[in-house]
């Protein structure tokens, strides 16, 4: 299953928006999925993208299934925000 977090926006930004997205995402998409599901999360057209925002969709998402792939991630924003993930939140992919 490919998500495209462009139908959330092209800047992602806060903690409670994130969060609202995660349970849209969990209510219409990921809650029949088994954690073995392919999953990728596609950020094409995202400009801005912050690390709460993103913790609230992306690590928790990560941390649910066990195959998941990061798309589209050369924008320099999504490369900062991934990067600060992988450092300090539970973020391992």
């Amino acid at each position: 299953m490919r998500i495209k977090l462009k139908k959330f926006g092209e800047i992602l930004l806060s903690r409670p928006d994130g969060r609202e997205a995660y349970l849209i995402l969990q209510s219409s998409l990921l809650h029949d999925l088994p954690p073995d599901e392919n999953i990728e999360i596609d950020f094409s057209g995202v400009t801005v993208l912050t690390p709460g925002w993103a913790d609230e969709v992306v690590t928790k998402i990560s941390s649910k299934f066990k195959n998941v792939k990061l798309i589209n991630t050369e924008n320099s924003s999504v490369q900062a925000t991934l990067k600060t993930l992988r450092e300090y939140s539970d973020l391992k992919i």
